[in-house]
C-alpha cells in the first residue's frame, strides 16, 4: 500500500539524507519533490499547500540549518507533517457500556464496499467482546439485506432484516426491540446507498439518524478514488454529520491521496481502513504508523500485532521448547505455515519491516513454493509428519502423486526441513545470547 507515495517522498529525503549541513535550497529542492509526490498521489490540492506551507517554516529554521545532523531532522519534520495530516492519534469508536445499546450508522455510496464494511467492523466489535446486530436498512439496493445476511453467517454475528420493507426508521425500531430481548449491546446499520448524492438519500438518511442517534456516523469510502473520497466526506459531513471515516481497498492504494486529504478536508478522523478481501482485513487507522511506511520506517507494531492475533503464546513457548531439543516436526511445519497465511499477504507483512516500502515486488515472492510446500506436507500422514525418517521412496512417491508435486520436490523438501531444523536449534539456544546470535547472523550474511 501506498508504494508511489513512499517511493517518491524517499526520493526527496535522499536529497537531503546523510549531509553533514544542508542549506535553504536543499530544502526547498526536498520540498519540491515531496510537493509533486504529493500532487501525483491526488492529494487535495489545498492539503498540500498547508502541508508545504508548514514543511518550509519548519525546516528552514535554525533547528535544522544548524543542527548535529540537519538531514535527520529534516526527515523528522516531514514525519511529523504527516503524522498531523493524517490526523495524529488513532481515534477509537465512542460507544457506551454493555448495559446500554450503542448504535453505528455506516454511510456511503453503492460500491463504495458500506455493507462488507459493516460486516468486519461487527466482527472486530464480536474480538473486543461486544455483542453486535447488523441491520439491513439498505431498502434500496437489490439484494443488499442478502448480502449482509450472508456476510453476517460468515462473521457469526445475528442479522436483523426484513423482506419486502420500505421504511429504514421503522426497520431499526423493530431492530432495536430484538435487541433489547436478546442482550445486544451493539447495532450496526448498514444504510442505504446511491451511485451519486442526491436529496432522497440524505432525507432518508437524516430521519434514520434522528430515530437512532446514533453514537457514531461512519463514512465509508473507496480509497482507489482518491480526493474524491474526501470530497464525499465533505459533503456527507454537512448534510448529515459525520464521526469519522472508513477507507476501503487501503491495501490497492498505492497513492494515498484519499488518506492524506479526508482529516484536513472533513476535520473528521480517519478511524478504520479495509486491508484485505477476509472478514479480518479491517484495522484500526494509526498515523504515526502509515507515516513510518510512507517514509520507509515500517510499521514493526502492526506486524507483531498481527502475529499475536494468529500465534498462541502457549504453543510460540511449547514451540521454542521443541526447536532447542531438535523435536520440531513436519507437522509443526505446516502448522506454521497455515498461521503466516492468517496473517495476510506476505507482501504486506515484509512492507512492515523499515527498509522495504517499495522495495518489494509481488514477483519477488515465490507463492508457488510455498502452496506446494503446504500441498506436500498436507499429504504426508500425521505419522509422516511426526517423524520424517520414515519416509522411504514408497511413500515419496504416494506423497508426490497426492500433492501434484515430483519425487525430487518431496526429498528436496525433506532435506530442507532437516536444514532448517538443526538451524532453529541453534538460533533458540543463541537467542538467550544476543551476542552470539548476531555473530550467528553475520556468519549467514544476515543483518550487521
Amino acid at each position: 500500500m501506498l508504494e508511489k507515495l513512499a517511493e517518491k517522498i524517499s526520493d526527496a529525503l535522499r536529497l537531503v539524507s546523510g549531509k553533514a549541513s544542508i542549506t535553504e535550497k536543499n530544502i526547498d529542492d526536498a520540498v519540491e519533490t515531496i510537493k509533486m509526490a504529493l500532487l501525483e498521489a491526488d492529494v487535495n490540492l489545498r492539503v498540500v499547500r498547508r502541508f508545504v506551507n508548514a514543511t518550509v517554516e519548519e525546516a528552514k529554521g535554525e533547528k535544522v540549518l544548524r543542527s548535529v545532523d540537519p538531514g535527520q531532522q529534516f526527515v523528522k519534520i516531514v514525519h511529523d507533517r504527516l503524522v498531523s495530516f493524517l490526523g495524529d492519534v488513532k481515534q477509537d469508536l465512542s460507544l457506551r457500556g454493555p448495559d446500554v445499546i450503542s448504535s453505528i450508522l455506516m454511510l456511503g455510496l453503492q460500491g463504495s464496499g458500506k455493507t462488507t464494511s459493516s460486516a468486519k467492523l461487527a466482527l472486530r466489535l464480536k474480538k473486543e467482546g461486544r455483542k453486535p446486530l447488523l441491520v439491513a436498512c439498505d431498502l434500496v439496493r437489490p439484494a443488499a439485506a442478502e448480502q449482509l445476511a450472508v456476510l453476517g453467517s460468515q462473521v457469526g454475528v445475528p442479522v436483523h432484516r426484513e423482506d419486502g420493507a420500505s421504511d429504514s426508521v421503522k426497520v431499526y425500531r423493530n431492530a432495536l426491540d430484538w435487541a433489547r430481548k436478546n442482550m445486544i449491546d451493539t447495532l450496526v446499520i448498514d444504510t442505504t446507498g446511491r451511485l451519486q448524492i442526491d436529496e432522497p438519500m440524505m432525507a432518508e438518511l437524516s430521519r434514520l439518524k434522528e430515530a437512532a442517534r446514533p453514537d457514531e456516523l461512519l463514512l465509508v469510502a473507496d480509497a482507489m478514488t482518491g480526493q474524491a473520497a474526501a470530497e464525499i466526506a465533505k459533503t456527507f459531513n454537512e448534510k448529515i454529520g459525520i464521526s469519522g471515516c472508513v477507507l476501503t481497498k487501503f491495501d490497492s492504494d498505492a497513492r494515498g491521496g484519499a488518506a492524506l486529504s479526508l482529516k484536513t478536508v472533513t476535520g473528521k478522523p480517519l478511524k478504520f481502513v479495509g486491508t484485505g478481501e477476509k472478514p479480518e482485513d479491517f484495522e484500526p487507522f494509526h498515523p504515526d504508523r502509515i507515516a513510518g511506511r510512507i517514509l520507509g520506517m515500517g510499521d514493526v507494531v502492526s506486524l507483531v500485532e498481527k502475529a499475536q492475533e494468529v500465534i498462541d503464546q502457549k504453543e510460540a513457548l511449547e514451540l521454542r521448547k521443541k526447536m532447542e531439543k531438535e523435536n520440531f516436526t513436519l507437522e509443526d511445519w505446516l502448522n506454521q505455515l497455515r498461521s503466516v497465511k492468517k496473517m495476510g499477504s506476505l507482501k504486506s507483512m515484509l512492507e512492515m519491516i523499515p527498509g522495504m516500502a517499495g522495495q518489494i515486488n509481488e514477483d519477488d515472492i515465490d507463492k508457488a513454493e510455498l502452496k506446494s510446500q503446504e500441498a506436500i506436507l498436507s499429504s504426508m500422514t500425521r505419522k509422516e509428519r511426526a517423524n520424517h525418517l520414515i519416509i522411504g521412496p514408497g511413500r515419496r512417491s504416494r506423497i508426490a502423486r497426492g500433492s501434484g508435486t515430483s519425487v525430487a520436490e518431496v526429498a528436496r523438501l525433506v532435506k530442507k526441513f532437516e536444514k532448517m531444523r538443526g538451524m532453529m536449534k541453534k538460533m533458540a539456544k543463541f537467542s538467550k545470547n544476543p551476542a552470539q546470535a548476531q555473530q550467528m547472523m553475520q556468519r549467514m550474511g544476515g543483518f550487521r
